[in-house]
């Protein structure tokens, strides 16, 4: 469905930056069995809205077509998502003197990891999971989980079963939806009156600044600022009363909304808003020189990955995950590049990367072959995946870094 009015705002003015081609989705990973089916792909390109400042897509594929049994993210994966998610939880109980008991509910929980930390610190929690796989991981887990979409419909069904919730988080999981406004209703059905709402996402700001452009894709709907929040939360009677940097995935930004009037508001707020319009991320032709600093990204790291084949040198991607894709089908980087993706998460192994169709294999297949270079596709955790495949190196292995260029270590 192209999108011709603003997610937040309802503008009709909004300005197409970006344009990645079409492409398949990034989660939708092929058995063997079906390399040879019709793959769907979809345009992926990237608007501004010219009234609220809200980075978003241009198209928007349906939800159900993503968020399904064979959703393979799984949260828990890398330890360093573990311990901020950890982190996290202990944070939010500990400034806000959550009472015992207290009902947490998170949006998207994925396998439960979040809440598993909630749920540490003697706290009542609450999953509510579109994808059923994950969901019945989260189950295991001894999290329990509402196999769902959130909706309005949905909160009032919560409501009544479990009563209103002190924190509603949702964590890389607010700017996947569509219907923003109806996930603010529900929210608000949810709340007890001085409950709050925490949401985390990758910052527009450090997307633009550190050319992270395989952020990009078509589960993530919306690329978050602080300008277009506060106006939303506006818009709905509530509040941005704190926002906070966080390191993970190249710069999340983790806002703090309540009620109006229920919290006090941190001067973080005026000081982000502040930062966006010294960096003049809402300005077309700051967009339009990030656009051409992606073209100009794309020849440079395909220039390399050449040069490394013809002179012989075998290459692996070390990860596959969502955003690696986005950089692999926008580069067209193919198994003629690149022999295999390797991965810790069974749920991807033994399948295949969608639209370049590149093998998955396990980490270990690193170890067997000793290729002479890895390019890490998930930057975000490199420090993690290299230290978790010191053998690699010993074997004289290079590690390749993509972005913001690429380089060799």
């Amino acid at each position: 469905m192209q999108n011709k009015k603003c997610r937040m705002c309802k503008s009709t003015k909004l300005y197409k930056f970006l344009d990645l081609g079409f492409s398949a989705l990034s989660d939708g990973f092929l058995t063997k069995q079906n390399l040879d089916n019709l793959e769907i792909t979809y345009p992926l390109n990237v608007l501004i809205c010219k009234t609220c400042g809200l980075c978003q897509l241009g198209y928007t594929v349906p939800p159900e077509n993503m968020f399904n049994k064979n959703y393979p993210y799984d949260s828990s994966t890398t330890k360093t998502g573990r311990e901020h998610f950890t982190k996290m939880g202990y944070d939010i109980c500990n400034n806000f003197n959550l009472k015992l008991n207290s009902l947490i509910i998170d949006v998207g929980s994925n396998t439960g990891v979040l809440l598993s930390s909630f749920k540490s610190k003697n706290m009542k929690v609450l999953g509510i999971e579109p994808s059923d796989n994950v969901a019945g991981i989260a189950r295991k887990n001894g999290i329990e989980t509402i196999n769902d979409f959130f909706s309005a419909k949905l909160a009032k069904k919560v409501v009544k079963k479990y009563g209103k919730s002190s924190v509603i988080t949702a964590t890389n999981v607010f700017a996947h939806i569509n219907n923003l406004d109806d996930f603010m209703i529900a929210a608000k059905k949810l709340l007890t009156e001085n409950g709050i709402i925490v949401i985390e996402a990758p910052y527009l700001v450090n997307l633009i600044d550190n050319l992270e452009y395989d952020t990009i894709y078509h589960e993530h709907l919306s690329y978050l600022s602080v300008k277009p929040v506060r106006i939303f939360c506006e818009k709905h009677k509530m509040e941005l009363f704190d926002v906070e940097m966080k390191k993970i995935h190249g710069g999340t930004i983790r806002y703090f909304i309540g009620r109006k009037g229920k919290q006090s508001i941190s001067n973080n707020v005026s000081n982000f808003l502040k930062l966006e319009n010294r960096k003049k991320i809402y300005t077309n032709k700051q967009l339009d020189i990030f656009a051409k600093k992606v073209k100009i990204h794309r020849d440079e790291l395909l220039k390399l990955l050449l040069n490394l084949k013809k002179s012989g040198k075998n290459i692996v991607g070390i990860s596959a995950p969502a955003k690696g894709n986005t950089l692999l089908n926008y580069c067209r980087i193919g198994p003629e590049l690149i022999d295999y993706v390797t991965e810790k998460n069974v749920m991807k192994i033994g399948n295949y990367t969608p639209g370049m169709h590149i093998p998955v294999y396990s980490d270990k297949q690193l170890l067997i072959d000793k290729p002479d270079y890895a390019l890490v596709l998930a930057w975000n955790f490199a420090e993690e995946i290299m230290d978790n495949n010191k053998s690699f190196k010993k074997n004289k292995g290079k590690f390749i870094i993509p972005l913001p260029h690429p380089k060799i270590i």
